[in-house]
């Protein structure tokens, strides 16, 4: 097993319409990496100039604290993207805002990354030990989704979409150049990629994930867009990476390259 004591890490929070919430959940964050026994950073990507989130966000001082913001909205994958590429870690990880996930997953994360020796650890509604309240409607959404996944892809996790997720570097380095989705479709894709570039060491990990606390921004027929829209990328993603060889090393096709979200092979 590798050394990890020497280990940087940087959590990266994709911020959209968080403005009653925002200086609580980084605190919150904030008071659980204290208690790691890692370096760290706190990378904040407000998607989105919408409300005052960007505002509230930046009351919070704190040395390990970055914020970053852009005008337009442009997807939960680009700001995520967007943090990682001005990222410092050895593993790098991200959260949803909201406070819907306990902040202990992060430390739960980084003790499973250690054991497994992993490339990606992915919090998991899923895992035996984890306690979840969620509503029966997205309960049905995300197994139908999961099932599609997994017949598509192969991935040998039970639950890819819980906004908490952890990433060795070297992984990040060879995958991300490669993807093409900046929506809710990001985690799929950076999953499937790995996965076919043979870094197949993603295992799962539990979450206390409770949706009965904080309302969704994601609400009525919005909710069927975002479906339908995580269902054509899914179809895109999968013809891509069977059929099109979009992500192979060798690939014909230009790869993204938004020079915001260019990711640097070196601690900065």
């Amino acid at each position: 097993m590798e050394n990890h004591s020497n280990e940087f890490l940087s959590v990266i929070i994709p911020v959209f319409r968080q403005e009653k919430t925002i200086k609580k959940n980084l605190l919150s964050i904030i008071a659980e990496l204290d208690m790691t026994r890692l370096p760290y950073e706190v990378i904040v990507v407000v998607d989105g100039f919408v409300d005052n989130t960007l505002q509230q966000a930046k009351k919070v001082k704190n040395k390990h604290l970055r914020i970053y913001g852009y005008e337009q909205n442009k997807g939960k994958g680009y700001a995520v993207r967007y943090g990682m590429a001005r990222s410092r870690g050895d593993v790098v990880a991200f959260i949803d805002a909201g406070g819907e996930i306990r902040e202990s997953g992060i430390s739960m994360l980084l003790e499973h990354m250690r054991w497994y020796n992993a490339d990606i650890i992915v919090g998991s509604k899923r895992h035996p030990a984890s306690k979840v309240s969620y509503p029966w409607h997205r309960t049905i959404l995300s197994f139908g989704y999961q099932l599609l996944v997994k017949v598509l892809f192969g991935l040998q996790v039970r639950d890819t979409q819980v906004g908490l997720k952890i990433y060795k570097r070297k992984v990040l380095e060879d995958v991300l150049p490669r993807m093409s989705h900046d929506g809710f479709s990001f985690d799929i894709e950076l999953l499937a990629v790995t996965n076919h570039l043979g870094y197949t060491r993603i295992y799962e990990s539990p979450v206390e994930l409770d949706f009965s606390k904080v309302g969704s921004s994601i609400t009525g027929w919005n909710t069927w867009r975002v479906i339908l829209r995580m269902l054509r990328d899914t179809i895109d993603i999968f013809l891509k990476l069977r059929l099109l060889g979009y992500y192979d090393s060798k690939s014909i096709f230009r790869w993204h390259n938004d020079p915001n979200l260019t990711f640097s092979k070196k601690r900065l």
